[in-house]
């Protein structure tokens, strides 16, 4: 062992750049997590109308997940969906076709329960071709109605279908649908995040190995060693933000090319981002959902009754003077007020034989990832740079003081 004397110092001094990379690692990794998880707030709240009054953490992206949301859609709108080019591809014949066979058979149905119900004697005493007749009648009109319905829909479909309010709503029942879209989005470059914590963490390390070496007499030198790691946490998150980003454009000095990582992958975060914004947010359950029962509500049941209308009036034809005559005025508005009822709780889960075709039809998943992979730069990175701008300055400063912790403990591994 007479060589230990001669090899310590030395492995003393190889030490302080490996630990500071693997504290540049650690703390990139660690801050990475915080801006994710946890979803839900952990800790004590002190006082609920203060918000500010919490002992405790919840990812920057869970806690800003509206606000997020709120700013993702604008953009949205403003570049890369237009309402109603998109929903414009929708066919009402084919959309009446994909129901027609639910439509029939809701048909009949409403149509015999709501004269048995209402005029029960008239329409026992009536022949059986006259009653099939009005029946089959109402079989050939509802599909007609359906698809008039749908024409409807796409003229005002700005009015109907509420973008905003569906990816709201729907963000705030899963707080965690924003941290699958910037983390299958941004995979790539959090990894970076990551490995570069290690390199620029082993990089400044050096340069505190070379300082530790003409200090290490003095007394206060171990003050260097969280100082060094605040300053690693600090810049190895900082610097890998920047490469993220930055430049924007590709800059060219002498061989080299720079240019911001997320910039180079833009067709392939593009084609990502379609892939989660159709599958976990514009889906059609959620789109439909919202033109029926959103805030636009009242338009539709408008909408619906105005046509049931027509179709019921159509289908009563010669019938409908007897039954006015025979069981007064009241009756009939009863009848079509029941087969309008019947038909608008029924219509919506229906709807879903029609999603398949929708979902094709709209192509929401490469309608988005061709329109995002074709903007400027700096509107690309409008998408994913508000996962960090706002809190950026967390996420580093988390980097900084983990990185501190560090410092102190390799103090007292090397010092005390």
């Amino acid at each position: 062992m007479d060589w230990w004397p001669v090899v310590q110092p030395w492995l003393i001094y190889f030490i302080i750049p490996l630990t500071a990379g693997i504290v540049g690692w650690l703390t990139n990794k660690l801050a990475l997590h915080m801006t994710f998880y946890p979803i839900e707030f952990k800790g004590w709240v002190i006082d609920e109308s203060r918000p500010w009054m919490r002992l405790g953490w919840q990812g920057i992206i869970p806690l800003k997940a509206t606000k997020m949301a709120g700013m993702s859609t604008d953009m949205i709108l403003e570049h890369l969906i237009d309402i109603k080019e998109v929903f414009g591809k929708l066919n009402p014949d084919r959309v009446a076709e994909e129901l027609e066979s639910n439509v029939r058979t809701l048909a009949r149905g409403t149509m015999e329960k709501a004269m048995q119900e209402n005029v029960p004697l008239l329409w026992a005493t009536l022949p059986k071709k006259r009653k099939e007749k009005i029946v089959q009648t109402a079989i050939d009109e509802f599909p007609t109605a359906v698809e008039s319905i749908m024409e409807d829909i796409k003229k005002d479909i700005i009015d109907l279908w509420d973008v905003k309010e569906m990816v709201l709503e729907e963000i705030n029942q899963n707080r965690g649908l924003m941290n699958e879209l910037f983390l299958r989005c941004g995979e790539e470059e959090f990894k970076f995040i990551e490995k570069s914590g290690f390199y620029f963490g082993f990089l400044f390390g050096c340069i505190q190995m070379v300082i530790w070496y003409f200090i290490e007499d003095f007394e206060w030198a171990w003050m260097t060693l969280p100082t060094a790691g605040l300053i690693v946490g600090y810049l190895t998150n900082f610097i890998a933000l920047k490469m993220i980003f930055e430049p924007e454009e590709p800059l060219k000095i002498g061989p080299v090319t720079f240019q911001g990582l997320l910039m180079k992958r833009q067709r392939e975060v593009s084609r990502e981002f379609g892939k989660v914004l159709s599958s976990r947010l514009f889906t059609m359950r959620n789109i439909f959902d919202n033109i029926i029962y959103g805030k636009a509500t009242e338009k539709i049941v408008d909408l619906v009754e105005s046509h049931i209308n027509h179709v019921i009036d159509k289908t009563a034809g010669l019938n409908r003077a007897i039954i006015q005559i025979a069981t007064g005025t009241k009756t009939y508005r009863n009848i079509k007020q029941m087969v309008i009822d019947t038909f608008r709780q029924e219509l919506p889960q229906s709807i879903t034989e029609v999603f398949d075709y929708a979902e094709n039809a709209l192509d929401i998943e490469h309608t988005v990832a061709d329109k995002m992979s074709n903007l400027p730069a700096d509107e690309f990175l409008g998408f994913m740079r508000p996962v960090f701008q706002e809190d950026e300055w967390k996420l580093i400063i988390i980097g900084a003081i983990l990185g501190m912790l560090a410092g102190f403990i390799q103090a007292v591994i090397l010092v005390f």
